[in-house]
């Protein structure tokens, strides 16, 4: 198995994170989806290229014309999934910040213990906040 489709099946096996409310695709099924379909191809076409969801998509998109059909289909969903989760987990500060301020007091400044304060005060939490912890796959 080479690198790529290695750090791939480590993506897909070891984030630990539940389905979010609004989000189609867990992150995991995303990961997985995304190595099965797209895997060869990666590593025949897109070698090198860092392994975040834009700099994949652009290769995978500029390389369509060798790219199988079956990762034609999968790979904008998969990436699609995938940002969105990343999209969501850089925003949770911003959307939360009044709960870190005032149910997490010193807390807030560990991002681990930041949310797990977060996690603990869902009851108290704003309903954009409670969305943006799901949004994230915390919960």
């Amino acid at each position: 198995m080479t690198r790529i489709r290695l750090f791939l099946c480590i993506i897909a096996i070891s984030v630990p994170s539940l389905a979010a409310a609004q989000q189609s695709m867990k992150f995991e099924e995303a990961g997985a989806m995304l190595a099965a379909s797209c895997g060869k191809d990666i590593d025949d076409n897109c070698r090198g290229v860092n392994l975040d969801a834009t700099r994949l998509r652009e290769c995978l998109s500029r390389n369509q014309d060798v790219v199988s059909a079956k990762c034609k289909t999968d790979f904008p969903q998969a990436l699609g999934a995938i940002q969105a989760r990343i999209t969501a987990r850089t925003s949770l500060v911003k959307l939360c910040n009044w709960e870190l301020k005032h149910l997490c007091g010193e807390v807030r400044e560990d991002p681990v213990k930041g949310l797990q304060c977060l996690l603990e005060s869902t009851k108290k939490a704003t309903p954009n906040c409670n969305k943006a912890i799901s949004a994230a796959g915390y919960r």
